[in-house]
């Protein structure tokens, strides 16, 4: 993403529908600093959550890539996706975190990838189920927004390169 894309981004992160699992829209502000965050993890870590770009129409509707995450004490690299609610059920965020997947495992090497997920965000549980992950059962409670929130952990290991 660029600071080009903000627009787009508040499609996504001012949109109630969304915004659910995390307990509200960003304001201006909040979006403004999400953007940020992420140009500073590119440039920190190499990493962050990227643009998704329609081919078709050249329009960012959503977003995905790898952060890293802290669950019980330890980071954790995560998948994580977001998407404008017109483009949800249509394959996209399986498609774009099956690809971030695979540039963890085979890009990165990495030997594991979580997604850390709210236990009442069924679509992004499903997506998780659909590319490989299994939920572990763990449940960590985060305290976001004034509420106390449980997350589920989703992992998918890296398979032995023939």
């Amino acid at each position: 993403m660029t600071h080009r894309d903000y627009p787009a981004l508040c499609k996504i992160l001012q949109d109630e529908k969304v915004m659910y699992a995390y307990n509200g829209t960003f304001s201006d502000k909040e979006t403004y600093e999400w953007l940020e965050n992420q140009l500073l993890r590119y440039k920190q870590l190499g990493i962050g959550l990227w643009a998704v770009i329609l081919r078709s129409t050249n329009e960012m509707i959503g977003q995905c890539g790898l952060t890293l995450q802290t669950w019980e004490g330890s980071r954790l690299l995560e998948v994580g996706y977001l998407f404008q609610h017109a483009y949800w059920h249509k394959g996209y965020a399986t498609e774009a975190a099956k690809a971030c997947m695979e540039y963890a495992f085979n890009v990165l090497n990495a030997k594991e990838v979580c997604s850390i997920i709210r236990d009442t965000n069924i679509p992004s549980q499903k997506v998780a189920l659909r590319n490989g992950m299994t939920n572990t059962g763990k449940i960590c409670i985060k305290h976001y927004r004034g509420a106390d929130m449980p997350h589920y952990l989703f992992v998918k290991a890296a398979t032995p390169r023939q």
